[in-house]
């Protein structure tokens, strides 16, 4: 009996530990000041050739912060707390593995962003990353071709790449 007590003893008190020192949900935290209440995020840039990867891209990253935080997002720049600026300046897509037949089946897709939250309130930069990095892989179904579901992949690493970029940002790391 005294083994387990304590055993029990000692596990409380890593958790009273692990609870002090920081640890905390991932998702969770609010890296941005307090003052921030609305945000806004005009089109991002786009040198890349895809077709409508900024507006995706954009669109992405507001619903991933109307998801994930209390700010709310602000439709004009001049009425914002903080603005976000993103540029996009690369999108590959790289054949990873091959079917028995020869054909790309999952694929390597890479988005390169220069992205920067600027607080407009005290007029400096909370977050920035000249190149920021998103890699994911995308599946093909069997008898298709990357070009033929183009669109269905963009939007579905839109929605990574805002997730990461996001959480990126409220967590401060």
């Amino acid at each position: 009996m005294a083994k387990t007590t304590r055993f029990v003893a000692a596990a409380l008190a890593v958790c009273a530990l692990a609870g002090s020192c920081g640890y905390g949900l991932r998702g969770t935290g609010a890296f941005l000041p307090e003052h921030i209440k609305t945000l806004s995020v005009p089109m991002f840039k786009n040198e890349t050739t895809r077709y409508q990867l900024d507006l995706k891209l954009t669109q992405a990253v507001i619903n991933e912060f109307v998801s994930r935080s209390k700010v709310e997002v602000a439709a004009d720049n001049a009425e914002a707390d903080a603005i976000l600026l993103g540029t996009v300046q690369s999108f590959s897509v790289r054949p990873i593995a091959l079917t028995s037949q020869g054909t790309a089946d999952r694929y390597n897709i890479t988005v390169v962003a220069k992205v920067v939250l600027r607080d407009r309130v005290k007029n400096r930069v909370i977050f920035a990353n000249p190149s920021f990095l998103y890699i994911g892989e995308y599946e093909v179904g069997e008898g298709s071709d990357f070009e033929a579901v183009e669109t269905e992949a963009i939007d579905q690493i839109a929605e990574k790449f805002a997730r990461s970029l996001v959480m990126t940002m409220l967590e401060g790391f």
